[in-house]
């Protein structure tokens, strides 16, 4: 009896049809993050865990290719891990000013806080694409809705705090890192939007600075 090439080898083509093989630009640098063998060589290995961090992250395509986008979320998600417990290190966002709420696209983090002190975050979150970016500069809540329509996307707006015209801090079931962005808004998980809900109100701060990477 003659097995099919495809029976003996299980179902090991379908997976490297579906994956690319080639080695990435950014190959040693994603197998670091990933916790990989660091070879800087695409293996079959290599391309699955990289595919499963870009499906997390509706990363497209998603082939497991070690590419510009891959790495660019990665090294956001770097800069937020150092950020730590004290993301407003450098004096950027202002101190003078109480209770404000700093969103810096950067790094693509957001946080309260009360003078220097800090009262919630930082946490990630999802700010404007390329040609929707998020406008920097000094801003105030104006309106606040607890689950707002968008005339405009036609979706559902949880916890929408608007401080600079359609612009808004509003949850989003998404990931943090889906490329390529909002559009414009100041996308947030859940639980971080209805805390920001518990602990802003109408005229509070708002402060906007540095630019989203790949915009």
């Amino acid at each position: 009896m003659v097995v099919p090439l495809t029976l003996a080898l299980g179902a090991a083509p379908a997976q490297a049809a579906s994956c690319n093989l080639s080695t990435g630009p950014y190959q040693k640098q994603v197998e670091q993050f990933l916790g990989l063998r660091v070879d800087g060589r695409q293996s079959s290995s290599d391309c699955q865990a990289i595919k499963a961090f870009q499906a997390k992250h509706g990363i497209t395509p998603t082939l497991g290719y070690a590419g510009p986008i891959t790495w660019r979320t990665m090294s956001t998600m770097l800069a937020q891990r150092a950020a730590g417990n004290n993301p407003n290190k450098a004096g950027k966002c202002p101190t003078n000013k109480g209770r404000i709420a700093c969103v810096d696209l950067t790094r693509q983090l957001s946080w309260i806080q009360d003078g220097s002190k800090l009262k919630y975050g930082p946490v990630p979150v999802r700010t404007g694409r390329d040609g929707a970016e998020t406008r920097t500069g000094s801003k105030r809540i104006y309106y606040r809705s607890l689950n707002h329509w968008s005339t405009i996307y036609h979706v559902w707006m949880p916890y929408s705090q608007f401080f600079d015209g359609g612009i808004a801090f509003h949850s989003v079931t998404k990931s943090m890192y889906n490329p390529p962005g909002s559009g414009g808004c100041v996308n947030m998980r859940p639980a971080d939007a209805k805390a920001y809900w518990g602990l802003l109100k109408n005229g509070d701060d708002v402060y906007v600075y540095g630019r989203k990477p790949g915009t």
